[in-house]
């Protein structure tokens, strides 16, 4: 008989966070990506249109990870309005030499929020200016907090700006994280006031419009594109696509068929030459070759991700003894 250990959000909080090692599991996997190392299926999504929801489905095999993390993570966006989170979900880990269940992770969407976070950290680490100190999110919900705080990794962030459509949640937030980071984080007016003298700007809505147009642009700006994840959703212009000067993502199959780069070819827009960060990562395309330069990263979330900090999550669990063994 077997047994399938069984992880809660507190035990995954215990095992995996903010840390340069995540950071680093996380960076591994988009160079696997680009070489098309491994297996990763396209992203299986049910659409919930009477509630404004969605459940997708994430997987991805790479070879040298002990498991293969199977993610069912649900996004339903009217659920703050009922004082529940608007996103959740759990995962699976299969024994990649068996295929026997080995763990079954309770995460309530956190170790999405989590390496979706640390995707955002990686982007900056590579296409942002090394000396960004100012930051710009567009969207107060959980995935903004993660990814203001991961930047913190790779940047040494000063001041944020924060917008969001109910202003007084751009406020909670700007309190909660002035707080929590140590820096001072303002709730902005307008997009156009998070964007203005921001070095570094994230966006995190599930907009289905365009929040960013090409007025918004400056020198020097970096743009992480965190929302755009489905066929309906667009929180970025065609034209500002078309006018950076480096366009990335984690995938450009995805990213082609769910993110940004989606409308901007759907729109006729010359795009020009289109990198996949694990490209950028190993050093076979450039990222940010100057401090003028606009760049872009669009990220659409990958089950090779999910793989990663699910892998490192049970390893970590398991040499602490934490978690609840059930016999199958």
């Amino acid at each position: 008989m077997g047994s399938i250990r069984v992880l809660v959000e507190g035990d995954l909080r215990q095992a995996v966070g903010f840390g340069q090692e995540e950071l680093a599991a996380i960076e591994a996997v988009y160079p696997l990506i680009s070489e098309g190392v491994g297996s990763m299926p396209p992203i299986m999504r049910v659409d919930v249109p009477e509630s404004n929801g969605e459940i997708d489905i994430k997987t991805a095999y790479l070879p040298g990870y002990s498991g293969i993390a199977v993610k069912v993570s649900a996004g339903f966006f009217d659920n703050p309005s009922k004082g529940l989170p608007s996103l959740g979900g759990l995962m699976m880990v299969f024994d990649a030499e068996t295929g026997v269940p080995r763990s079954a992770l309770f995460d309530n969407g956190y170790l999405t929020d989590l390496r979706t976070g640390l995707a955002g950290a990686v982007a900056a680490r590579y296409l942002a200016r090394a000396d960004s100190t100012s930051a710009a999110l567009l969207g107060a919900g959980a995935q903004a907090r993660y990814q203001l705080e991961a930047l913190t990794l790779v940047r040494s962030i000063e001041r944020a700006k924060v917008w969001a459509r109910q202003p007084h949640r751009a406020v909670e937030f700007a309190t909660e994280m002035t707080e929590r980071l140590g820096f001072a984080v303002e709730p902005a007016s307008s997009i156009e006031d998070a964007v203005d003298g921001a070095q570094i700007l994230v966006t995190t809505t599930p907009s289905t419009e365009p929040l960013v147009d090409t007025s918004m642009l400056h020198a020097g700006l970096h743009v992480t594109a965190v929302g755009s994840d489905a066929e309906t959703k667009q929180e970025i212009s065609p034209g500002v696509v078309s006018a950076a000067d480096r366009f990335v993502c984690d995938s450009i199959a995805q990213s082609s068929r769910l993110g940004e780069l989606r409308t901007a070819l759907a729109s006729g827009f010359d795009i020009g030459s289109v990198a996949e960060l694990g490209q950028v990562i190993a050093g076979t395309v450039p990222g940010r070759t100057s401090d003028t330069e606009v760049t872009i990263c669009d990220l659409t979330g990958t089950g090779a991700q999910d793989t990663a900090i699910a892998s490192l999550a049970v390893e970590r669990s398991a040499r602490a003894g934490v978690g609840t063994a059930i016999e199958t």
